[in-house]
């Protein structure tokens, strides 16, 4: 290694080691002024007024999403037609038409409490050229249950709290390219992008990003969703989020029929 490249080596790593810390100041103001907020009260976040299910859920989400950025993407298109699969009470479309104002959104949320709190936040923050549907995505479409937590979470299943929802297949609702694709499904990633194969429209999206679930005792699935990205054209990166937000993915490893886990995967046909 000549001069030249270690003196850039130690450039980077300043500046990595910067951003590192301006992200845990910013996280740490955020955790200060949100984590005990208190539930379904409106908040104040940058230009936006949001009303919350709940202090704690609210912080994670505008950590992730605001500060690590884990929904960014880059396209030349002024307009974007982004999709926004789990959209819980609208932080995401927030974030994303904070990056393109001009994006047209299609959002998705099943949870009946949960999508009036997103239709609100829509309405709010006077969001145009956002559609938001209260269907929950899968395989096909049909009437299911949905074990509710009133948050930022829940599982598609039975149980004490669980709530019948309706069900659609994605492909129902793309008619052309889409820009970018996010989904956060609750376990129904692999429903979702058999069914965008063989529907053909998984050809329309450029870029994606989506949570896979690995809910304990139940099957993995994370093998057969990154068979479907490589057989169609793209590559992808994973991400197990942060300690605050995967810390069970963290070493040392300690499995349990308990564990349950998240990851991210993001992934690209390289299109811009």
């Amino acid at each position: 290694m000549n001069s030249v490249q270690r003196a850039k080596q130690t450039v980077g790593r300043a500046l990595g080691e910067l951003g590192l810390t301006r992200k845990t100041a910013q996280i740490s103001q955020l955790r200060r002024r949100f984590l005990t907020a208190a539930p379904g009260s409106v908040v104040k976040y940058l230009d936006f007024e949001i009303r919350i299910t709940d202090g704690r859920s609210f912080f994670i989400q505008v950590k992730d999403e605001f500060v690590h950025g884990i929904y960014h993407f880059e396209t030349d298109n002024p307009r974007p037609v982004i999709i926004d699969g789990g959209s819980n009470i609208g932080v995401s479309i927030l974030y994303f038409k904070r990056l393109y104002p001009n994006a047209r959104i299609i959002g998705f949320e099943p949870d009946p409490a949960i999508f009036r709190l997103l239709s609100e936040n829509i309405s709010r923050n006077n969001m145009q050229d956002v559609s938001v549907f209260e269907v929950g995505l899968g395989g096909e479409s049909g009437v299911t249950t949905f074990l509710s937590d009133n948050s930022a979470s829940g599982q598609f299943g039975e149980g004490e709290n669980s709530i019948e929802i309706h069900v659609e297949p994605l492909s129902k609702y793309i008619d052309g390219a889409i820009d970018f694709l996010k989904l956060n499904v609750e376990g129904q990633e692999l429903p979702v992008l058999r069914e965008l194969e063989s529907s053909g429209k998984l050809r329309e999206v450029r870029e994606l990003v989506f949570e896979y679930h690995g809910w304990a005792g139940q099957e993995q699935r994370l093998g057969e969703l990154l068979n479907i990205l490589d057989r169609n054209g793209f590559r992808y990166l994973i991400h197990d989020f942060d300690d605050e937000t995967g810390y069970a993915t963290k070493p040392p490893f300690r499995w349990s029929p308990d564990t349950v886990w998240f990851c991210l995967v993001y992934a690209t046909k390289g299109h811009k």
